[in-house]
């Protein structure tokens, strides 16, 4: 049996190849793609230093750009040689959750199906930090990379759509005149996502983040960082902390709309009276990622947005172990 080396989280801090079958082709809408962008997600940085509770070994990588080496039979939409986004998410496109937009609940699927996520993700789809990754239902799951878009800047597709949902549904139907003032609660990267993505539909945003590296990068992307009391229309709470999730849920104003996009482990206790006297909408739960992505890489294929101001570090396929070993902040391996 083929087999290829595939990098493996063995414990907090620790990446190591291992070998694993070479994925086949197991039916005529499978398409086999080898990875050439992976990111770090922020759920990998938590777990990388010991911060969220996730069964190991586990392989690594579900955020990737892809080029195609082989199509099965039935599949039209994309071609050898293609440079693809593969979302994380494992979705067919054609039950009626898909036909919904919620390909994160796909019920062809075992629920929450993904790459690169270990238990979370069903364990049997593997990562994307190795050689070739079997995708099924390959038209509806693959994105085409528009001419001119570096992969390494979009490899992010688990958490650039995360940040995608929490402003552009709002600053997108906001008629002329409306507040479109945004407050985002930083985290690693999402936070900053959400700052680019709101900055490029022209939003007023509000940052705040302990981190001085990231509130540096913020407000280079137009945002302020000196945070002052008050209320806003939009609120994004990307941070793990109950006091972020709590300070999002208090600046929110009346009729305003809070998404919180932090992983949580076991309850934590929300202001329900508040929050049901002031009408906040909560939103919270996993991104479905893969109907946000045509509309993403547009607007990056445009000019509008750059999400590589996000990524702290930028290293060699050949040096993956290391590099997501020491990992801190948004990474992303480039072959």
């Amino acid at each position: 049996m083929e087999t290829m080396a595939q990098l493996v989280l063995t414990a907090p801090g620790t990446a190591q190849w291992t070998d694993v079958p070479v994925p086949t082709l197991t039916g005529d809408d499978d398409a086999l793609v080898e990875p050439i962008a992976v990111g770090t997600c922020d759920l990998d940085t938590l777990i990388n230093a010991g911060d969220f509770p996730l069964p190991l070994p586990y392989a690594l990588g579900h955020e990737f750009v892809g080029r195609v080496l082989a199509v099965g039979d039935a599949v039209r939409t994309v071609r050898i040689g293609d440079v693809v986004g593969v979302p994380f998410q494992i979705s067919c496109g054609a039950c009626e959750r898909c036909a919904r937009g919620l390909t994160s609940d796909c019920t062809s699927v075992y629920r929450g199906s993904a790459y690169g996520l270990g238990a979370i993700g069903g364990d049997r789809w593997g990562g994307a930090v190795s050689d070739v990754v079997r995708v099924p239902y390959a038209d509806a799951m693959l994105v085409p990379v528009p001419a001119g878009v570096s992969p390494a800047t979009v490899a992010s597709l688990d958490n650039i759509p995360d940040a995608w949902r929490t402003v552009v549904p709002y600053l997108a139907s906001a008629s002329s005149g409306e507040d479109r003032r945004v407050l985002v609660i930083g985290g690693i990267s999402v936070g900053l996502y959400a700052v680019a993505i709101a900055r490029a539909f022209g939003a007023e945003v509000t940052y705040v983040d302990p981190s001085s590296h990231h509130r540096r990068i913020a407000e280079e992307l137009g945002a302020t960082v000196d945070f002052e009391k008050g209320k806003f229309p939009i609120t994004v709470n990307t941070s793990v902390s109950v006091e972020g999730l709590r300070r999002a849920i208090e600046c929110t104003e009346p009729g305003g709309v809070c998404t919180n996009s932090g992983p949580y482990i076991g309850d934590v206790a929300l202001p329900l009276g508040h929050m049901y006297t002031r009408g906040i909408r909560f939103i919270t739960g996993r991104v479905a990622a893969r109907p946000i992505l045509p509309a993403l890489l547009e607007l990056v294929a445009d000019g509008r947005l750059d999400p590589s101001v996000v990524t702290a570090t930028a290293a060699d396929w050949a040096d993956a172990p290391r590099a997501w070993s020491e990992h801190r902040d948004k990474l992303v391996l480039v072959r």
